[in-house]
């Protein structure tokens, strides 16, 4: 079924049909975090686009073996182990864990493998030697091994650069010991307080780069299919692991580059110096973690994306839609029975209409905003035309079609609801009798109390519902 899917590949800049390396098997790489602290929204975006390709994938019946690494060795991680006094690993496992749990929030998969930088050192020691014996790398008087960039001649064709056009001091450091200026590292040596490990240049630690190219080598392969992170790393740290990977390997890394856009706070790039820094821990404070994950896929994911209260309020709503209409056809399902009418067998094909062109949005490169468009035009079209009178069939028809849909973006409608304490049902009750009582003051009075507590009740069609807020 992949043969209808087609997605950007940043490589050629343009949108190609996907074509596996083994039939109905993908294996895709996405760039992880490095766990120095909560995770905040920008990490969210990556892991909520590509969570949302995986899960499309999988709709589509292929078997996905989706990786996605944890960096658990970095300068940022070793100072804030220096300034606690513990650890380095410490401070890495203790925020995998803090990031598991806003990833459990927010609804993304385990991945099939979570690797971490650590374990896999020795495969970084010998991709290193070979990339040493083949002359693409080189030892300098400290032990720091670097490669040489201008040895592989594709190098800045994920990106775009030429290389004659980097210019060194910018982007890149410049070092004495360097053969050339835009050579980067592969391996340095320790420094008082790091964590080190022994290999045959001197005791050290891995460079940042070589790290992904031996987790998605040891995990998925030489060649895999999709490679996947925030436009952020096609410059160096893609371009690097391409440089690496297809020296060390003599073969293509990936198929296919996919990068989602930058996210935004209120128009500005998101800055502690700015004061508009957020992490997914605090934004959970506000809202659930469906709400951000509703408002990341509001957008395509190539497309710069603004977050704002406002939009997250819009977002919620929007959300709020969704779920109330699916509450209402599980409401509906508990009563109704019955195979389709005559008359109701043209509903049954317009929602599968809806299903197809849901499907078309998401073929054309994961366009997730058409694709929450169609499921909003399904909501519509169900709030409209299911109701008490309809058969079972149909609801469960429209039922199941709007959490299926609903599933491959993430968004998970049959939420269980907490249930609530004896003293807000007992004030619910007492409303309903004020209500029948025709004591609407009282009514309204109690709605407003239970409003201040956080509890939002709705007088439908089937009585009343309540959500938190």
């Amino acid at each position: 079924m992949e043969e209808n899917v087609k997605l950007y590949n940043t490589m050629s800049r343009k949108k190609e049909e996907f074509v596996p390396v083994e039939e109905g098997k993908v294996r895709m790489y996405v760039c992880g975090p490095t766990v120095y602290n909560y995770i905040h929204i920008g990490n969210a975006r990556p892991m909520i686009v590509f969570d949302t390709v995986r899960r499309y994938m999988m709709y589509k019946g292929l078997e996905v073996n989706y990786v996605s690494n944890f960096t658990d060795v970095d300068d940022k991680i070793i100072q804030k182990a220096l300034e606690e006094g513990v650890d380095s690993s410490e401070i890495a496992q203790r925020y995998i864990k803090e990031c598991e749990k806003d990833m459990e929030g927010m609804n993304i998969l385990p991945a099939t493998a979570h690797p971490l930088a650590t374990q896999q050192i020795d495969g970084m020691i010998d991709m290193i030697q070979s990339l040493i014996d083949k002359g693409y790398a080189y030892v300098a008087d400290d032990g720091t091994v670097y490669y040489r960039t201008r040895k592989f001649t594709e190098y800045g064709k994920l990106s775009n650069k030429k290389i004659d056009e980097l210019e060194a001091g910018k982007r890149i450091a410049v070092e004495d010991q360097k053969e050339d200026p835009l050579d980067f590292v592969l391996w340095k040596p320790k420094k008082d307080g790091e964590p080190y490990w022994d290999s045959p240049w001197c005791q050290g630690r891995p460079g940042w780069h070589i790290e992904c190219s031996v987790m998605s080598k040891h995990f998925l392969g030489e060649e895999i299919d999709i490679h996947a992170g925030g436009e952020d790393l096609v410059f160096p740290h893609h371009e690097n692991e391409i440089a690496q990977s297809e020296a060390a390997n003599g073969k293509c890394f990936a198929r296919y580059w996919m990068h989602n856009a930058f996210l935004n706070i209120d128009n500005r790039k998101m800055s502690k110096s700015l004061g508009n820094f957020f992490t997914v821990r605090e934004i959970s404070e506000k809202y659930d973690l469906q709400v951000l994950r509703f408002f990341m896929l509001s957008a395509h994911y190539r497309s710069p994306l603004n977050f704002s209260a406002e939009l997250m309020e819009a977002s919620k709503h929007g959300l709020d839609r969704i779920l109330t209409a699916a509450d209402r056809l599980r409401e509906l399902a508990k009563t109704a029975e019955g195979s389709l009418t005559g008359n109701e067998r043209a509903a049954v094909e317009q929602i599968e209409d809806f299903q197809k062109k849901f499907d078309e949005a998401m073929d054309d490169d994961f366009n997730t905003a058409d694709a929450i468009a169609v499921i909003f035009e399904l909501v519509k079209y169900v709030n409209t035309n299911v109701n008490e009178q309809s058969s079972g069939e149909l609801v469960n028809t429209a039922a199941e079609k709007l959490r299926l849909l609903c599933d491959v973006m993430g968004i998970v409608v049959d939420q269980q609801k907490e249930p609530l304490d004896a003293e807000i049902e007992q004030l619910i009750e007492e409303r309903q009798s004020a209500r029948a009582a025709k004591d609407f003051a009282r009514a309204d009075a109690i709605r407003d109390d239970l409003l201040a507590r956080g509890i939002e009740l709705m007088d439908t069609r089937e009585g009343v519902k309540w959500k938190k807020i």
